[in-house]
């Protein structure tokens, strides 16, 4: 795929796709309830298709209607049938961790596995804390996918603190404490995204929060609840909207209106970013969709200057350092970002790839440990380069957006890894108005 320098400013008003984690949880919760729950909005890429297949091979129904709506029947807490064949969950680390939290409390025996990015990634972090619950293991060497899972006999109540901020691993935590007896409490230094004590209430679940005098929180959840299928409206994602937001801000005279996105607090960690560069965003229509704040985004054009992002914000913006960093190439100043260790076991070791490309593109970056700088000088970075995505959709993204503004046009080497997350990407952009020619 080739990006050129849009032909003129970006307008217009769109919705993007669902929300990607929400649409996991949303999946995985109504397999595990009892009755019906009917999901609207539900992000169609493959991560979160690999999840509804996924937990048909475990026994729960799980069917689209003709206006896009999944109804999802489910088989309760502890009834899921044992598959009969390898469960392959694609591209899709979420989808991979929270299942095997899922099958840690179930009493059956199921083998997980992904494609070559997924099979890389670390799973070490979900393996210790269910080993805990008294589920079995068996994986290739550090963790990795395949991996086989025996689920507990009796699971046993989680009291587990997490060492890495990963909303994936305090989810599968929480997720295997379903099936235990007793109280599952799981502590988290950080807060991370917290889309499952949401949803989990929201089916019927007891789940209590406590803030901690450190700033962390204490997550408590009693085991064996009876959920109730209920409906669900997925906001649109915050992360996909960061796409034709930052190329707003970036192409010249553009205003683009993005509707209904989620402004999950702990996902919000971007727009205050750029906000505080000195970004025009307007928020308009609060409102609150599926227990989830939600607001409809108007981005403008806007001269940026460089900013230190603190590493305490990091969780809140996890996936967005790809898109933040191009922001940064066409900003004034330095943009440090600080202590995104997490970025190295995403699809791709993220902070090397984005540090690659921006160079590759004549941008100015260096990597100190595990801080990204990047040296911006009001102006667009030269751009004329072929960019290695390294299968991972985020960086696919984030540097066809680059190309708007770039002198010369920017190609990236595999643009299919995009539908993973934002299907109708390429499509969506140039109904705005970008130049972005697929081969």
């Amino acid at each position: 795929m080739t990006a050129r320098r849009a032909r003129g400013p970006l307008s217009g008003s769109v919705r993007v796709p669902g929300d990607k984690s929400i649409s996991h949880r949303a999946v995985m919760l109504g397999g595990l309830a009892v009755g019906e729950t009917r999901v609207s909005g539900l992000l169609e890429g493959e991560d979160v298709l690999r999840t509804a297949a996924a937990m048909r091979a475990l026994g729960a129904r799980v069917t689209r209607e003709e206006d896009g709506t999944y109804v999802i029947h489910g088989r309760g807490i502890g009834g899921l049938a044992e598959p009969e064949d390898v469960l392959d969950m694609g591209n899709s680390g979420t989808a991979a961790r929270l299942l095997a939290g899922i099958l840690a409390g179930h009493r059956l025996f199921a083998v997980l596995t992904g494609d070559a990015s997924l099979r890389r990634r670390p799973m070490r972090r979900v393996i210790d804390p269910l080993t805990a619950i008294g589920a079995s293991f068996w994986s290739r060497e550090g963790g990795r996918l395949p991996l086989a899972i025996q689920g507990a006999e009796s699971p046993l109540p989680a009291d587990y603190t997490v060492p890495v901020a990963s909303a994936q691993v305090k989810s599968a935590v929480l997720l295997a404490g379903l099936a235990a007896r007793g109280i599952s409490r799981v502590v988290e230094r950080t807060p991370t995204r917290d889309h499952t004590e949401l949803m989990l209430r929201s089916f019927g679940a007891s789940v209590t929060v406590h803030a901690l005098p450190d700033g962390g929180r204490e997550i408590l959840l009693r085991g064996q609840p009876e959920l109730a299928g209920r409906p669900v409206t997925v906001p649109a994602d915050p992360s996909s909207a960061a796409f034709p937001a930052v190329a707003a801000l970036l192409v010249p005279g553009s205003s683009v209106t993005l509707e209904g996105v989620g402004m999950n607090p702990l996902r919000a960690g971007l727009y205050e970013t750029l906000a505080a560069m000195g970004a025009d965003i307007v928020i308009a229509n609060r409102r609150e969709e599926a227990g989830e704040p939600v607001a409809d985004l108007t981005v403008s054009s806007s001269p940026l200057e460089g900013v230190d992002v603190p590493p305490e914000r990091a969780p809140a913006m996890i996936d967005e350092f790809p898109i933040l960093a191009v922001a940064a190439a066409c900003a004034s100043g330095t943009t440090r970002m600080r202590g995104l260790a997490e970025l190295r076991v995403k699809e791709s070791d993220r902070l090397d790839a984005i540090a690659t490309g921006l160079a590759a593109a004549g941008a100015r970056v260096a990597i100190e440990g595990d801080d990204l700088i990047v040296e911006g000088s009001g102006a667009p970075p030269k751009g004329g380069a072929l960019i290695e995505t390294r299968m991972d959709h985020r960086i696919a993204m984030s540097f066809l957006v680059l190309g708007q503004v770039t002198e010369e046009p920017l190609r990236i080497d595999d643009g299919g890894f995009i539908d993973t997350s934002f299907p109708g990407f390429a499509q969506l952009m140039r109904g705005l108005g970008a130049a972005i020619d697929e081969a």
